[in-house]
């Protein structure tokens, strides 16, 4: 299928590794001309040589935290004219309530929720002159059902689905749709990082660790195991394409069916 994306310029937030990198990968393979983005320029580097590696693509690239004003603003003056804005930059720790300090809940709206809501408002102006964009935040099933270990970065992602569907109404009749992905537990390089050492720890392989994990912590999964970055990667890119104009405000989910419900 030609989802309809050559040339089309697209950025994706912290797309170093792990569903960032899986996007911008797929991305590159339908033709799009992909920024990638990390807070190091050598991760930039690393992941710009693996993608144009797997498909030939010239990717473009931007060093700096997105978390930031100044990031922000500096990149989208670097590439004007941004026309599918993938929100994914997102940090995540799991943590007792009462030990949550107000400095937590702070750094991750600002990485979570205050980077893609920055983001969106300096691309919106080409958008709409073009009349045309894509705007997509990555959110979480946490969003909707809040984990009770972590519950500020449950917060934050409840907080981009409320930004979503109100952007999307503010946008209404124009050709910029703006969407949310909810991926359920997958393993991106910081969840598999953590959950390797804490299966380790616990004398466990991966393998036992993870039906454990999805029997009492995600039972309600219907997979029974950690969705991969390029299952997300595969909605989002459509989500990104012409295809899917008349998808928008909407909370999609790729979460193995964590979220019991059917709507």
């Amino acid at each position: 299928m030609d989802l309809q994306l050559k040339n089309r310029l697209a950025l994706v937030s912290g797309s170093t590794a792990g569903i960032g990198f899986a996007i911008a990968e797929a991305l590159a393979r339908e033709g799009a001309r992909v920024i990638v983005n990390g807070r190091k320029q050598a991760a930039v580097d690393e992941a710009i040589a693996k993608i144009h590696a797997s498909t030939g693509a010239q990717v473009l690239g931007f060093a700096g935290d997105l978390s930031t004003a100044s990031a922000a603003e500096s990149l989208v003056q670097r590439h004007p004219g941004i026309e599918i804005l993938v929100n994914n930059l997102g940090i995540f720790e799991p943590k007792p309530f009462e030990q949550i300090p107000d400095e937590d809940w702070m750094r991750l709206f600002e990485t979570n929720v205050l980077s893609g809501v920055r983001l969106t408002r300096l691309c919106l102006p080409a958008m709409k002159r073009a009349n045309w964009g894509r705007v997509i935040f990555i959110s979480s099933e946490s969003g909707v059902q809040i984990p009770a270990e972590m519950i500020h970065y449950g917060v934050t992602k409840t907080a981009q689905l409320g930004v979503s569907r109100g952007l999307a109404e503010a946008l209404a009749g124009t050709g910029i749709t703006v969407n949310c992905v909810l991926p359920g537990p997958t393993r991106s390089r910081g969840v598999g990082d953590f959950v390797d050492a804490l299966a380790k720890s616990e004398g466990k392989s991966f393998t036992e660790f993870e039906k454990e994990f999805f029997e009492k912590v995600r039972p309600t999964s219907l997979i029974k195991r950690f969705a991969t970055p390029e299952e997300v990667a595969a909605l989002t890119v459509y989500l990104a394409s012409p295809l899917a104009s008349a998808t928008t405000g909407a909370a999609v989910r790729v979460d193995g069916g964590t979220i019991k419900s059917a709507f």
